[in-house]
């Protein structure tokens, strides 16, 4: 069994240092996740990872270290708030949405209303997407460079990871983001020359 005080002095070394000011880690056995990172919200100092240390020391010390780097990555790239077209789509649409409705313009508002949802569809999707998933996967493998992993090695106990998890946390099977970031890794294994297709990270 893992010692909880040790583990997160450990986890907390691990991580970047950028990270360590920004990342409040809790241990939580009630949560069915293995590990757990709240949405990350820009106007919030600090964000909560959280662990359920039943599940966590099932997983090998290697496959621990990667899948923490990787939360951590994931939270501290994950903007809702980063300036793109999307934000300024939903920004011209509530306003859109608003001048209709003042006019009284019921056509006006579901047009506006529409524009605002679609826009806001994107901003999730670069945030939970597989493109930010994917991503967030690399930064972890590079960190793990820092701390004296191999690549190959660490990309490996990473997949091994992800796939130990749904068996943990009572799933059957891996998320399609699961499924593809996966491959994206085995590449950096040297186990496969076939790359996660660009259309699929959009």
């Amino acid at each position: 069994m893992v010692n909880p005080n040790a583990e997160i002095g450990r986890l907390r070394e691990l991580m970047p240092a950028t990270a360590r000011m920004k990342t409040k880690l809790m241990l939580s056995d009630r949560q069915l996740n293995v590990i757990k990172a709240e949405f990350p919200r820009p106007w919030r100092a600090t964000h909560t990872v959280s662990i359920n240390l039943d599940l966590w020391h099932r997983l090998a010390v290697a496959e621990r270290d990667l899948l923490f780097l990787r939360t951590v990555s994931w939270v501290t790239m994950a903007n809702v708030l980063k300036p793109n077209w999307y934000q300024a789509m939903a920004g011209a649409g509530l306003a859109g949405g608003v001048v209709e409705l003042l006019q009284g313009d019921a056509v006006g508002v579901v047009a506006a209303a529409g524009v605002t949802a679609l826009a806001g569809w994107q901003i999730w999707r670069g945030v939970t997407g597989p493109q930010v998933e994917t991503a967030a996967d690399d930064k972890a493998v590079q960190v793990a460079l820092r701390r004296g992993y191999d690549q190959a090695d660490a990309a490996a106990a990473l997949i091994r990871a992800i796939e130990a998890v749904p068996h943990l946390e009572g799933r059957r099977v891996l998320t399609v983001n699961e499924l593809l970031r996966c491959q994206n890794l085995r590449r950096q294994t040297g186990r496969s020359e076939f790359s996660v297709p660009e259309s699929y990270l959009r």
